[in-house]
């Protein structure tokens, strides 16, 4: 089955971290990953938050949502890429720092902000 950049719209809410605990990710607002249809998007987590382009790409045989992303770290200019896939109904990828950081993640569908994949439209559980 193909996905489409559909499958990813919406927010993300950050589950796990490879780099940085729950507390951490969670520390100013809860951490998640939010993709608009536009094909842009944000996230934060941590005192982490950026800006994201994004683009769907065809891995394997396999949807992945790939992205540039400029912010701030701690008041700090950051920037960098990351990519993510939805496996099991949970987003899975990795963020990278312009040379610095890395960290896997995996986040689930918000259930504040649930979408209706085929629509689009936001459903409030």
């Amino acid at each position: 089955m193909k996905t489409s950049r559909k499958a990813f719209v919406g927010k993300w809410s950050m589950v796990a971290m490879e780099a940085w605990d729950q507390e951490y990710i969670d520390m100013e607002v809860p951490g998640h990953f939010t993709f608009k249809k536009d094909g842009t998007g944000n996230f934060q987590f941590g005192m982490v938050q950026g800006e994201m382009d994004c683009r769907l790409e065809n891995t394997c045989g396999k949807a992945r949502i790939e992205f540039s992303w400029e912010g701030q770290e701690e008041l700090d200019p950051a920037s960098g890429r990351g990519w993510a896939v939805i496996e099991d109904e949970e987003l899975k990828g990795r963020i990278f720092f312009h040379q610095g950081d890395d960290s896997a993640f995996r986040a689930r569908r918000s259930s504040r902000n649930r979408r209706n994949v085929a629509t689009g439209k936001s459903r409030r559980f």
